[in-house]
């Protein structure tokens, strides 16, 4: 579960209460593994996920991220690193972070410095994992030498693939899992988004986002139409296909979906049911390949902030 859409990002922030309900709702579902940042909010939503998973903490798995703000922008300095894991685990209600990602390679500080203050978190028990964000494939492979890399979350869905060409060979070679963010295509993928749908920019990244504006949205309709075609056929949802796409491609994919109301996570979970033959998939990638997806996946700002 990707927990950012319950503070920040795609909307107004949920009640506290409402978004403890959503997130407890998910546990008792069956989901385990739940996603935040520091940078989301910013704070608030650490803040609302370790309220939530505070009497369950023992039997979930929790993973946020470091190093996209600070006073001076981008920081994984080693100290500033140390600094955000102890502000993270008081926020989350917890003393120790399952898996903690650098949120964006800092061109200022070498990856194997991070790889090593990483480590070393590691051997002190505050965190048991570490992983990296929308990274590249040469990073990785200069951080997992110095500890091996337990997670690479880049944004990955059915009509953005630039992680197959270089980063998710990688992985498979050293071992790595791959988290999917934005797996719904920071939700146009759901089928509910119009050329009419306005993004308030200030509360909506997708308001930055070239892939959002109404050209774009109209042009890349069919994207939509051919995941509602494959839905008809499976009895299913645009949504269950686009998460079945992507468990589908390795079993060391795990997408995070947002969800940020109770009726998404029922519809989440139904993907995992959705069996895609390998005509399905060739059907996909056939129609996939005709499509020409217009626009940027993320604001120029964004964009310079990653490397693959």
């Amino acid at each position: 579960m990707g927990c950012m859409n319950l503070s920040f990002g795609t909307g107004k922030a949920v009640d506290i209460n409402d978004g403890i309900h959503v997130i407890r709702t998910a546990f008792e579902k069956g989901i385990i593994f739940f996603d935040t940042a520091e940078a989301y909010g910013p704070l608030s939503n650490e803040l609302l996920v370790g309220q939530a998973l505070e009497p369950i903490r023992k039997q979930v798995i929790i993973a946020t991220k470091f190093g996209m703000i600070s006073d001076t922008g981008i920081n994984s300095r080693p100290e500033h690193i140390r600094k955000v894991a102890e502000e993270s685990l008081k926020r989350l209600k917890t003393d120790y972070i399952d898996l903690f990602y650098q949120h964006r390679v800092d061109p200022n500080v070498p990856i194997e410095d991070v790889a090593g203050t990483l480590k070393d978190l590691i051997q002190e028990g505050k965190i048991r994992h570490y992983g990296l964000s929308e990274v590249g494939a040469e990073t990785i492979r200069r951080a997992h030498a110095i500890h091996p890399v337990a997670a690479v979350q880049n944004q990955y869905s059915i009509w953005t693939r630039e992680p197959e060409t270089l980063v998710l060979p990688v992985c498979e070679e050293l071992g790595i899992g791959f988290v999917p963010w934005g797996p719904l295509g920071t939700g146009f993928l759901a089928g509910n988004i119009t050329t009419d749908t306005k993004f308030d920019s200030a509360t909506d990244l997708r308001a930055s986002f070239p892939r959002f504006t109404s050209e774009a949205i109209k042009a890349n309709m069919p994207v939509v139409e051919l995941l509602r075609n494959i839905a008809s056929k499976k009895d299913a949802t645009p949504v269950q296909i686009a998460l079945a796409w992507l468990l589908a491609q390795k079993p060391w994919i795990v997408p995070i979906p947002g969800m940020d109301k109770v009726e998404y996570i029922e519809d989440n979970l139904k993907s995992v049911n959705v069996e895609l033959t390998k005509e399905d998939l060739l059907e996909i990638d056939t129609e996939m390949s005709k499509i020409n997806v217009q626009g940027a996946r993320l604001s120029e700002g964004l964009l310079s902030m990653s490397e693959d």
